[in-house]
């Protein structure tokens, strides 16, 4: 059974900067495509940043510049580091990934969230 972690979340004045960390365990083969994801009230849930087993990134456009997602692949780790927060950032942090012992049959797992506050 897999478990996923979620920590790093909190409350930071405009400017700041947090560091979210999601580390997945019970894993069997391989995590492929690792990512982070938000969601507001009110809104839909949206992605925030991926990034590939071979490390290939894409970020919303809302964040590039501003947040770095990277991944210890042998600690089933993706975390997203972000500068520069802006009110617009308060949402809900989101981990998911697909896992499995082959692509074809990959599976999905989500983290629990973290909360996220931009607030002077």
């Amino acid at each position: 059974q897999v478990q996923v972690v979620e920590s790093g979340g909190g409350l930071v004045q405009p400017g700041g900067s947090l560091r979210l960390s999601c580390a997945a365990s019970g894993i069997i083969g391989s995590i492929y495509t690792m990512g982070w994801y938000r969601q507001a009230p009110g809104k839909a849930r949206e992605l925030v940043a991926a990034i590939t087993s071979g490390g290939s990134t894409n970020y919303a456009d809302s964040v590039k510049g501003r947040f770095t997602i990277s991944r210890d692949n042998a600690a089933y780790t993706v975390y997203l580091q972000m500068n520069s927060l802006k009110g617009e950032d308060t949402a809900g942090y989101y981990c998911g990934g697909e896992w499995g012992r082959f692509y074809y049959s990959r599976k999905e797992y989500w983290g629990q969230g973290t909360q996220v506050t931009v607030s002077s």
